[in-house]
């Protein structure tokens, strides 16, 4: 598991790579100049002399901890005899809490959010000539606190874009001034297009149930994303264009995606087949299964916009039943009970709508299974009865036609092998077959005292002429 001071390195890396790209794209256009300079600013140096002090100093420990670094973009014109003038100013920068990361005992904690006072503080020091405007995208590993969120920081001739990172892989980024606009706000988003799509169709695939109960929202899938709804729209036609089984539906301005009638299991019908279905009357499961799925997706989404007004209103009594118990005044407890008696009828009305279209989410599903019973049985076209046995038959036939030709080719190949053999080969066959002889034991040495038995008698040997050296002369 990577530590808070690795993770915050990586999305320090992370954003500077895409700020810094959008940036050079907006160069002569959002940014005006036509020349051009890129300067760093890291605080590389105060981190490696509080490492030093505290004797903790090792290359590879600050190559993993963030920098706080900064990328200064600045925009010039020639001037009309020498030189050139400054025209802006674009900086995406970092902050993170670098004392917490360096502090041994803070290590292992998440690091805090930054606060007011520290962003403000950070943002000065990076302004330099504040004749020049400057356009600054300031990235929280760690995020914001609550007080930055809602209040704009306003200071002469500076534009501020906030960005923090999301649990979901994406990135959160609002104006952090009054004058910071939605496209000064892309300048600054380092998550490139494809990969926003990515995150979307990976959304989909993860609620692959809701497709199959229900269907996805456009509006609820942005605000659980943080993405703009055009683009949430532009993934949903995507997936539907690459899943025939996808369907999408507009109604009063809102987009579901939800999953409709399978693909054909043999392909695409004839045109004369689709006459002959128009007017036969049949062959309309699918387009009543594209229907029912539609209207259930549309249940399904009120029902959620009513387990959500359920919600609020939950809270709301639990807030009014803490204030009913703290109030000392009579009058007040009887002013908020009779507020919590009209919150409790109103979630019960709302329950019994609830529950009313969960009934008639379960007809509609249980219609649409029927339905593609029906068109599966339909697209598999079995071939009749009458066929099925005849062709069984025939496989019989030819079952028994094959026997019969192995035990023909091996009586041929048994008659070949007797008229090849030689009669010498066949003798050795016989001997190879014969049993094997049993081997004779030795025998055993007679008792003390018997008799020898008697030995045949020797057979005489003639005598041999002796043979003599021949002397020597």
């Amino acid at each position: 598991m990577k530590s808070h001071a690795a993770k915050a390195a990586e999305l320090e890396s992370a954003f500077l790579a895409g700020a810094e790209a959008n940036l050079n794209q907006a160069k002569g256009r959002r940014l005006h100049g036509s020349r051009w300079t890129w300067n760093t600013r890291t605080e590389e140096d105060r981190l490696r002399t509080r490492l030093i002090e505290q004797g903790r100093y090792d290359r590879e420990l600050l190559r993993s901890l963030p920098k706080n670094t900064a990328r200064c973009l600045t925009g010039f014109v020639p001037r009309l005899f020498f030189g050139q003038r400054k025209t802006s100013v674009a900086i995406c920068s970092v902050l993170s809490p670098l004392e917490h990361f360096v502090d041994p005992d803070l290590a292992e904690l998440p690091p805090p959010p930054v606060g007011l006072s520290t962003l403000v503080a950070h943002v000065k020091e990076l302004v330099g000539d504040a004749d020049v405007p400057h356009l600054i995208g300031v990235c929280s590993p760690s995020g914001f606190t609550e007080d930055v969120k809602r209040g704009g920081l306003e200071l002469p001739r500076v534009t501020l874009v906030l960005i923090e990172p999301r649990d979901d892989g994406g990135w959160t980024v609002i104006p952090g001034s009054p004058d910071a606009t939605p496209s000064d706000c892309r300048l600054f988003d380092p998550e490139a297009m494809a990969q926003k799509l990515a995150r979307v169709k990976e959304e989909i695939n993860n609620r692959g149930a809701d497709l199959v109960s229900g269907g996805l929202s456009v509006s609820v899938l942005a605000e659980r994303l943080g993405l703009p709804p055009r683009l949430v729209a532009a993934a949903f036609e995507q997936a539907a264009a690459a899943d025939p089984e996808l369907r999408i539906s507009r109604q009063n301005d809102e987009i579901l995606l939800y999953r409709g009638a399978a693909a054909s299991l043999e392909g695409d019908t004839s045109m004369v087949d689709r006459i002959r279905d128009l007017f036969s009357g049949k062959g309309n499961e699918a387009r009543k299964i594209n229907a029912l799925s539609e209207r259930r997706a549309l249940l399904v989404q009120r029902r959620d916009r009513i387990y959500d007004d359920l919600s609020k209103l939950e809270a709301r009594e639990a807030d009014l039943l803490k204030q009913g118990r703290e109030s000392p005044s009579p009058a007040a407890k009887r002013r908020v009970a009779s507020q919590i008696k009209q919150l409790r009828d109103d979630m019960d009305r709302l329950q019994a709508s609830a529950r009313m279209i969960g009934q008639q989410v379960d007809v509609i599903s249980t219609h649409i299974h029927n339905l593609s019973l029906i068109q599966q049985g339909q697209a598999a076209k079995l071939p009749p009865v009458e066929e099925i046995t005849e062709d069984a038959v025939r496989a019989e036939e030819m079952i028994e036609q094959l026997n019969a030709d192995v035990e023909l080719v091996g009586n041929l190949s048994m008659g070949v092998t007797s008229q090849t053999a030689t009669d010498d080969e066949l003798a050795i066959l016989a001997e190879l077959e014969a049993p094997v002889p049993p081997q004779r034991e030795p025998a055993a040495a007679p008792p003390a005292g018997a008799r020898a038995p008697e030995r045949a008698p020797a057979v005489e040997r003639k005598p041999q002429p002796e043979r003599r050296e021949p002397e020597a002369t």
